[in-house]
């Protein structure tokens, strides 16, 4: 995954790293990309607790693409499937999924 200097970066750590997502600006909202929580600390809730948190420094909408088998998971976390998208990440979930299915799903911040 690549890291954009201009995004921002939140991890979990035990005392070591072992959660880290990536919020990435993007048509007045964020990008949640590269959540991952290391093999031996995964199914204790980090993942649902990290999400959570970055999402309360939101503003706006969040999007996100994920694996058809994580739609429950994030819509536990209110996020809804959605094929309304900004021109920026429409083009990107178009051309990611030439190679593999992608869900596009979003959050929206101000309605909370």
């Amino acid at each position: 995954m690549r890291a954009p200097a201009e995004a921002s970066y939140w991890v979990a750590g035990d005392p070591d790293i072992v959660a880290g997502l990536c919020l990435t600006d993007v048509a007045k909202g964020k990008w949640l990309t590269g959540l991952l929580v290391a093999p031996d600390h995964r199914g204790r809730g980090l993942a649902r607790r990290l999400v959570s948190r970055a999402l309360c420094d939101c503003d706006g909408p969040v999007w996100l693409f994920c694996d058809p088998r994580l739609v429950h998971f994030y819509q536990a976390l209110d996020f809804n499937p959605t094929e309304s998208l900004p021109e920026a990440l429409a083009c990107r979930i178009e051309r990611y999924n030439r190679h593999k299915t992608l869900v596009a799903m979003h959050h929206n911040r101000e309605t909370i």
